[in-house]
């Protein structure tokens, strides 16, 4: 088992001197915005008890308020230890603008939703208690990153209930004043070997000492400087010990991991100040003559959406164990991968991905406009977000932007082509090893995907019309579409051979009854779903140019109800049976 432990939220940086602040917290509303004014950064008298974390939408939380508010605080108090380390305050995610107070103490602010930020807040802590305060406002602005949150006080559509405030993991920890303060993880196949960047806080020089091991047997170790607070190692994995071909690679069939241990050593010191512990899997994506490569073999993806939403606590998982059971699942109906639909997930759900083998896409939740607003949220927001997923070996492709949403008039206006050009080369600038997809679904700029959203209904219709219009379609002359909606490419911009995928298609909806909704006319009988299923499904295998599909989706969510599995995680049709359809040759 590679380095992990249950519950921890940064399992790519793990130290194990931590605390959880998870729980219980006084909690008010404050939709006038009056309470930096009237010092509630100092204390307030709580409206609720609120579980974080848990928004104060969801039953979770124990409010469970759908309504709208445009600010909430939080406050809990917790134990400190002043001392020669650094006391790290740590969220996964909170949407979304978060301003945080220590003792009263103004500490720092993020505006996002849904990447990782930090604090250190050593120099307003004091010996025993200490109070955290947490000021978050939100909107219904479309220029904010909403993903599938609503900006209407009733659900509509695809779009569900909003997320306001923390919703993942609050933590903190004890660490040295001069520490790791990240990794970049790249492995390298062909030269059987992981490249390591390190980025040192607190120290200019010193040494760097990197171990690799293969469940407990050593697979490399190599020392390197520290200059100017970075260091940058080439650690080669080839050791027979570890098994015959020397290495260990990951694939969805045989995802291995191996174990990394970091320690930093201060210029003149025999010591090291600090250790943390990684993991990594050695692997490679690449694309060559129309064909997505995994390992150097041609790789045929079959992926389900994603949208990770439950019940009772919304989009954030109710355990961790939630977040296993939803991969087995998947697992267990066939597919080798998941497209993480407008959300960016826990980070223990990525790791349980890179455990269990299974194909990611992620995508970033779009905004509903195009303004400068807009571009400066996506921007900042999305390369947090590329650099702390970056070590994820699951992790096979980025998609930035989806269905032309908030780009709406990509397929003419200069402007808005621009933009997502300039996300897609800063997303290579990154991670120039992994594809990155630019409008998933019609009018691509630049991608190195061409992606296709379809939900016709008649599978031979389909069928017909993709294998004896393939060209048109890819020249741009005609639409992809069965309802003749969509071109593939926006204009000014043509095809240039690369991979194809159905990255949306199915959405049946079956239920039984009349409630809610789906893609095309619901099914009113299993075996009417289960000959929809199969027969579109075994459309799409059938083209010769196709490298994979994406099948919407796993769960109900609120009132869409086109998921292969209930909203509380039961089968609608025996696993086997689609696995079956799934795994069958075309």
């Amino acid at each position: 088992m590679c380095n992990y432990m249950k519950d921890y939220p940064r399992p790519q940086l793990l130290r194990n001197q931590w605390e959880n602040l998870n729980g219980r917290w006084d909690f008010a509303f404050d939709d006038t915005g009056n309470g930096l004014a009237l010092g509630w950064q100092n204390g307030f008298v709580p409206q609720h008890q609120i579980q974080v974390p848990f928004t104060y939408e969801t039953k979770m939380s124990g409010i469970e308020d759908p309504n709208p508010h445009s600010g909430v605080w939080y406050s809990r108090t917790f134990t400190a230890v002043k001392s020669d380390k650094r006391l790290l305050l740590h969220f996964e995610g909170s949407d979304w603008h978060t301003r945080v107070f220590v003792n009263g103490y103004f500490v720092g602010e993020h505006r996002g939703g849904y990447a990782r930020f930090s604090f250190d807040i050593t120099d307003w802590i004091e010996n025993g208690e200490n109070r955290l305060t947490v000021y978050v406002t939100d909107s219904f602005s479309i220029s904010q990153p909403r993903g599938k949150q609503r900006w209407k006080k009733e659900n509509f559509g695809c779009w569900y209930v909003q997320t306001t405030g923390i919703w993942k993991t609050v933590w903190m920890e004890y660490v040295p004043a001069s520490r790791i303060e990240r990794l970049k993880l790249t492995p390298d196949l062909q030269h059987k070997s992981v490249h390591i960047e390190a980025e040192i806080c607190g120290a200019e020089k010193g040494m760097l000492l990197a171990q690799a091991s293969f469940e407990g047997i050593p697979a490399g170790e190599i020392r390197v400087p520290v200059k100017m607070g970075k260091a940058t190692a080439e650690l080669g994995l080839e050791n027979l010990d570890v098994c015959e071909w020397g290495v260990r690679i990951w694939s969805p069939e045989s995802p291995d991991l191996y174990d990394l241990q970091i320690s930093f050593y201060p210029a003149g010191e025999n010591t090291p100040c600090d250790c943390v512990k990684s993991y990594f899997g050695l692997r490679e994506i690449a694309i060559r003559e129309g064909k997505i490569l995994l390992n150097g073999t041609e790789l045929y993806q079959r992926l389900i959406l994603d949208q990770g939403y439950w019940p009772d606590s919304h989009l954030t998982p109710p355990s961790e164990e939630a977040l296993i059971e939803d991969l087995d699942k998947i697992l267990a109906l066939g597919y080798n991968g998941l497209r993480k639909h407008q959300k960016t997930e826990d980070e223990r759900f990525l790791y349980w991905c890179d455990r269990k083998g299974v194909l990611v896409w992620s995508e970033f939740p779009a905004t509903y406009q195009f303004d400068d607003e807009a571009v400066g949220n996506i921007t900042a927001e999305w390369m947090e977000i590329v650099r702390q997923n970056y070590n994820h070996p699951s992790i096979i492709t980025w998609t930035p932007f989806n269905e032309s949403w908030g780009v709406s008039e990509i397929a003419r206006d200069p402007m808005q082509q621009h933009f997502t050009e300039a996300i897609y080369y800063m997303t290579k600038s990154l991670d120039p090893m992994r594809p990155v997809i630019c409008n998933d679904g019609w009018r691509h700029t630049v991608s190195d995907i061409i992606t296709l959203h379809d939900y016709a209904e008649d599978a031979e219709e389909f069928l017909s019309y993709y294998l004896n219009n393939c060209k048109a379609m890819l020249d741009n002359h005609i639409p992809f579409t069965i309802d003749r909606c969509h071109y593939a490419f926006a204009d000014g911009y043509n095809y240039h051979g690369q991979p194809i995928i159905i990255s949306e298609f199915g959405g049946i909806a079956f239920t039984g009854d009349d409630s809610g909704w789906g893609y095309g006319n619901k099914v009113a009988t299993k075996e009417d779903f289960i000959r929809r299923f199969d027969a579109i499904t075994t459309a799409i295998k059938q083209l010769p140019y196709c490298c994979g599909y994406c099948y919407t989706q796993v769960t109900d969510v609120q009132q869409e109800v086109n998921g292969l599995l209930t909203p509380d995680r039961q089968f609608k049709i025996e696993s086997e049976i689609i696995a079956k359809i799934n795994l069958k040759k075309a």
